[in-house]
């Protein structure tokens, strides 16, 4: 049975305020936490839903921090004893050894932190001291018998030191590494003289460059997550990656998974079919199932409307990432401002 993903805001509450952060980064009029009541009904909701459809429940529980939720262990040991799977997904600057023994009992499969670029550039974006900080917890979460996760996310700003990213998460034995592209929160920040913007072409340089880094750590103890859909272009154009024969020509077989398999919750209330940009399609009091199949959240299952990607070969592997084109453009059909295949019109 099939994994139905819920990245689930349940704060806003932060230590920090990152400058791609998409509730930080272009200001929020209040913080809001989700309260306990709210909690316990959307979980039932969740496992209503996938029971109807026949999907497994699986958790990524968010913020902001969540660990700052006022009944963060509370909410754990509710989804522990509901045998829903969760990943963490915070900040390192709670993390005692205390902490990450709890999360490890109530059943925790991985911590996720993120690394933004090399020190300077990290708490840059960040704040002050956070690089030093996240590397040393990567240290505790993995001396409790938890998987660690590294997320990167790459714009203009840190292009040049992902590859100095991988090293240092190697070296850490970092379980899982993966990196996404920025989504311009605002048009000033989608503007090329804002730094933000990388070009396609320097784009596809730096998937080489970081191929090269992952050949080479292959026998290393961290698994490389491709999580961009652009690895599919660039595999593909190495020959690594090759259309399978045979297959239903109106199925999507991979590629974003908007309005496939995840729901994003905020800490509103609100259901989103993507974080990474503006994509309301209900609220948690809503039946999830209906707003799932509904006509909201059909809009991102028109493959066929992809400007661009239409008229690729990849159509049903890669569509690279609609939500950083709506980033630039507000329109999620738009192409993919780092896609640098070339497309004959037809």
């Amino acid at each position: 049975m099939d994994y139905f993903a819920f990245q689930w805001h349940i704060t806003d509450e932060c230590d920090q305020r990152c400058k791609h952060c998409y509730i930080f980064s272009e200001g929020h009029p209040s913080l809001v936490e989700m309260p306990w009541e709210r909690l316990v009904a959307v979980l039932a909701k969740i496992e209503q839903m996938c029971e109807r459809m026949q999907r497994l429940p699986y958790l990524y529980i968010t913020g902001g921090d969540p660990i700052l939720h006022s009944r963060f262990w509370d909410f754990l040991e509710l989804v522990h004893a509901h045998g829903i799977p969760f990943t963490i997904m915070g900040n390192p600057f709670h993390l005692t050894d205390e902490v990450c023994r709890r999360l490890k009992e109530l059943g925790c499969r991985k911590y996720q932190l993120s690394i933004d670029g090399m020190e300077a550039t990290h708490d840059r974006f960040r704040k002050p001291g956070s690089f030093k900080i996240t590397i040393d917890k990567i240290v505790t979460l993995r001396q409790a018998g938890l998987h660690c996760a590294v997320m990167t996310t790459v714009s203009g700003i840190n292009l040049h030191e992902i590859p100095q990213i991988i090293d240092v998460v190697v070296e850490n034995h970092v379980d899982i590494f993966a990196f996404g592209r920025y989504c311009p929160t605002s048009a000033d920040k989608a503007s090329p003289d804002k730094g933000w913007h990388i070009e396609p072409y320097d784009y596809r340089d730096l998937l080489a460059t970081c191929w090269e880094r992952f050949e080479r750590y292959r026998d290393s103890d961290t698994t490389f997550n491709l999580k961009d859909h652009l690895w599919t272009l660039f595999l593909y154009e190495k020959g690594i990656f090759k259309i399978p024969e045979g297959l239903d020509e109106q199925i999507i077989y991979d590629g974003c998974n908007c309005g496939n398999c995840h729901f994003t919750i905020t800490a509103e209330g609100n259901l989103m079919a993507c974080r990474r940009f503006n994509s309301y399609v209900g609220t948690v009091a809503d039946d999830l199932s209906r707003v799932f199949q509904g006509e909201r959240m059909e809009r991102y299952r028109h493959h066929e409307r992809f400007e661009k990607c239409a008229r690729c070969e990849l159509l049903r592997f890669c569509r690279g990432c609609p939500a950083v084109a709506y980033g630039y453009t507000h329109n999620f059909y738009a192409p993919d401002p780092q896609c640098w295949k070339q497309i004959q019109n037809n």
